[in-house]
């Protein structure tokens, strides 16, 4: 590829809260002072090698989330994009957003992280960028505890050493990544993240580096409390 290479980060805020409690979109409920995704926009937008920052955002909530940048990131400059009915759809309307720029190779990364992540910090996206470009895919994870599966005699087997959690920022080289959603497109097929996508349609290695346990997802209501505390914490640090 000619000329400088560009990265992508995508933060994906097009999911509903029912889990969590929230009425409405969970992406926008108030975490030590801002909304959940402005946290993890704040986060891809300081991360050093990212050029461009977009959003995904609900359909019909546009306004809103135009307005939580503003008030929560001002002049932090970040696109828009309309998702879809599922986190893949979401993902197959940014990618084809950004398809002009790929095809070109202006594009040659793109990063994409879950706004129900916002304690994901620039280190952990920057590693994932640094191994997507020497792999070809990056996947944070974390070793699997607490899981078992059940046996013919009625026992349990612990699984724990056999799975791991994968979290994100998920990054990857953006040229396979948007040929693998375009056989996905034509074939029908909704991966349950990136890398399922990623890994089904094209011979990308996708290399797991260590996540980090404060990169919780919030799902659950107790989640929301506990995101805020570290948060609150991470905020007070930063004014001392």
């Amino acid at each position: 590829m000619s000329g400088p290479r560009a990265a992508v980060g995508v933060v994906l805020a097009a999911g509903m809260g029912s889990r969590v409690g929230a009425d409405g979109n969970k992406a926008y409920l108030r975490l030590a002072g801002a909304s959940m995704l402005s946290w993890s926009v704040r986060a891809v937008a300081e991360t050093a090698g990212i050029d461009r920052v977009i959003l995904v955002y609900r359909r019909g909530e546009r306004d809103v989330a135009a307005r939580a940048l503003h008030e929560d990131l001002p002049g932090i400059a970040v696109e828009l994009v309309e998702g879809g009915e599922s986190r893949h759809d979401s993902e197959f309307n940014v990618l084809g957003h950004l398809c002009a720029d790929i095809e070109s190779g202006a594009v040659d990364v793109v990063l994409i992280h879950d706004a129900a992540r916002p304690l994901a910090g620039p280190d952990l996206m920057r590693t994932a960028l640094d191994t997507a470009r020497a792999y070809g895919g990056a996947v944070p994870a974390l070793p699997a505890s607490g899981l078992a599966r059940p046996l013919p005699d009625g026992g349990l087997e612990p699984l724990t050493g056999r799975l791991v959690r994968v979290q994100t920022p998920q990054a990857f080289r953006a040229g396979p990544l948007l040929e693998a959603y375009r056989r996905a497109e034509a074939q029908g097929f909704d991966g349950t993240d990136t890398s399922a996508c990623v890994q089904h349609f094209t011979d990308v290695e996708v290399r797991v580096f260590g996540g980090a346990a404060s990169n919780l997802k919030v799902t659950y209501p107790p989640d929301i409390r506990l995101a805020e505390h570290l948060l609150a914490a991470t905020v007070n640090a930063d004014r001392r």
